[in-house]
């Protein structure tokens, strides 16, 4: 590149853009080299009128991902942020893009425009521009926005910074304005889809009409690009239980349906990326108490009535979400007896029967975790038993999947309580027993652990029955129990203490060596002497150290460990029924000592 004297500064300029437009790495590296870009800042006056020229060719050079920082070194920032108040058009157009190529992933060009104050002026311009739709100025808004997006993208300080600018309504808005413009549409989905990411954003969304214009811009889409970019934007949003219900009001239900109904059968990639889109979002808009209740309209909800029809779908992620979408409706006793009373139960059973064979692992944990919510109500549990549930869970007592026998368990134990004949039903099945004792052990899944441990106990606690005591003892659970009584979950200590003082009172004789194995005397003793112990733990020790007092054995064990004392002192208990107990029990220790 050589100039005479007489050549003028622009058509330099010109020879500049057109080596960039030729081959852009090349001649930046060029332009590097030779130490042009410090020469810059002289020429970007507001008064020049080579200004758009060189911001253009910055804005170009700054494509290059090795010369953002170098453009930063040489000062270019400053003198940019403050052609942000020029007045011409392609002046700021030129500026924009500059800036927001440098900012483009870089932490360097980031930072100077935030110390310039770069962004305040962007977003100014973008609302004060925001009602023109002439076509000049809707190319501007596209590039400003574009810059506001690099220059906070995968930044959580500088995205919260716009966010406290107040950047959300005006684009929101601007969305509202324009969206007949793709260009400035696809902009402001992309930011959206920025910002939404920041929980903080959440409350300026939802003080917006954002729902209701997303919701009208997706019921326009027709090509499938455009409306993942708008899902998108609709799933981080929709975290907002808020929102959630904007969304539902808005009609996103509708369209959500409508794209299930028109995807459900496709083979193409995209049809299925959108069928599980859609239906995982109608699931998350369940998620919210409010969304969800009305959606239900009391059972008779047409929503209701189509996501219900998803279950017998032959489609698995319909299944899915369809079960996923029972145990959210099942979220409070009136939604699950109205349920029952409808014959949900029935499509839930086929569907896990379908899933005994082929098993899907996500399709077994929804449907289980639907039965498990639908089981709460007392006046569900008998309805469900009677439909066979326990008999349709109990097939999957062979799965080796945590999540899955985890459920599983939960659901049972749902079933059985307050339930006697089932309690005692199950209780007397040795391979559920056995499974159960088998999962106590599992030390790598402490939920599974802890469940298996509190269905034996309810297995006893709700049948009373001497032969489920049996079969527990029998299939090595008793030690189990006793180590149950010292997890660090009251609730879980008394379900334990409970269950043993029922294998006590039904089968002492046949108990006797398993409780002195795990050692249940010192577990006593130590639950007894611990000031924090519940006072339904400390009420419920005595009575099982009452229980044991009629094995030889424990009953030694009893009086080498010096109770007596304990128990004397319990005795001015502030709570009387410990107060009480402490007395019984003290009589028995001295009557047999």
């Amino acid at each position: 590149m050589k100039y005479s004297a007489t050549d003028s500064v622009e058509s330099c300029l010109d020879c500049l853009l057109k080596a960039l437009a030729n081959n852009s790495t090349e001649a930046s590296m060029k332009i590097h080299e030779m130490g042009v870009l410090p020469l810059f800042p002289t020429l970007l006056h507001p008064q020049s009128s080579c200004t758009p020229k060189v911001a253009n060719i910055i804005a170009e050079v700054a494509k290059n991902e090795f010369m953002r920082s170098p453009c930063v070194e040489a000062g270019l920032i400053p003198p940019l942020v403050q052609l942000l108040n020029s007045t011409d058009q392609e002046v700021l157009l030129q500026t924009g893009r500059a800036l927001g190529n440098i900012c483009y992933d870089s932490h360097e060009g980031r930072s100077a425009v935030d110390l310039a104050g770069g962004a305040q002026i962007v977003a100014e311009h973008i609302k004060s521009l925001s009602q023109n739709t002439e076509p000049a100025n809707e190319k501007l808004l596209t590039v400003f926005c574009g810059m506001l997006m690099n220059y906070s993208n995968d930044n959580d300080s500088l995205q919260a910074q716009l966010i406290s600018m107040g950047v959300i309504p005006t684009l929101v808005r601007l969305l509202g304005i324009h969206s007949h413009n793709t260009a400035l549409t696809e902009m402001c989905l992309i930011a959206f889809g920025n910002l939404a990411e920041l929980e903080s954003s959440k409350e300026q969304f939802a003080s917006t009409n954002i729902a209701e214009e997303l919701v009208h811009l997706f019921q326009k889409q027709m090509e499938h690009e455009k409306k993942e970019m708008i899902f998108e934007v609709l799933a981080p949003l929709a975290e907002n239980d808020v929102i959630k219900l904007q969304l539902v009001e808005a009609g996103l239900v509708e369209c959500l349906l409508e794209v299930v109904a028109q995807t459900v059968d496709g083979e193409r990639e995209e049809d299925i990326a959108q069928l599980k889109t859609a239906s995982d979002l109608m699931v998350l808009l369940l998620l919210g108490d409010e969304s969800m209740q009305k959606l239900f309209e009391g059972g008779k909800g047409s929503v209701f009535q189509r996501v219900l029809s998803w279950v017998p779908s032959h489609n698995h992620q319909l299944q899915l979400a369809g079960a996923l979408a029972i145990a959210n409706f099942a979220r409070n006793d009136g939604n699950c007896i109205h349920m029952v009373d409808t014959g949900i139960v029935q499509k839930l059973l086929e569907l896990l029967d379908r899933h005994v064979e082929e098993g899907n692992v996500t399709v077994q944990h929804a449907a289980l975790s639907a039965l498990r919510n639908l089981a709460i109500p007392v006046v569900n549990k008998s309805k469900m038993l009677s439909a066979g549930v326990a008999d349709v869970v109990l097939k999957f007592l062979q799965s080796e999947m945590p999540p899955v026998q985890f459920k599983l368990l939960g659901t049972l134990r749902m079933l059985i309580d307050t339930q006697a004949e089932a309690a005692d039903h199950l209780g007397t099945n040795g391979k559920l027993v056995e499974r159960l004792v088998e999962w106590c052990e599992a030390k790598d899944h402490a939920g599974v652990m802890g469940e298996s441990n509190r269905l034996l106990s309810a297995l006893i606690r709700h049948s009373k029955s001497k032969e489920v005591v049996r079969t527990v003892i029998q299939g090595g659970g008793v030690k189990h129990l006793v180590t149950m009584a010292t997890s660090e979950h009251m609730i879980m200590q008394n379900e334990a203490l409970v269950a043993l003082g029922l294998i006590a009172a039904l089968d002492l004789v046949a108990a006797e060596k398993d409780l002195v194995g795990a050692g249940l005397v010192s577990v006593l003793h130590k639950l007894l002497s611990d000031e924090r112990s519940a006072p339904e733990i400390k009420y419920n020790s005595m009575i099982l150290i009452c229980a044991v007092m009629g094995s030889e054995p424990l009953h030694k064990e009893v009086q080498s460990l010096a109770f007596i004392n304990i128990v004397s002192k319990l005795r001015a208990h502030e709570n009387k029924t410990v107060s009480h107990q402490a007395s019984l029990t003290e009589q028995r220790l001295t009557a047999q000592s």
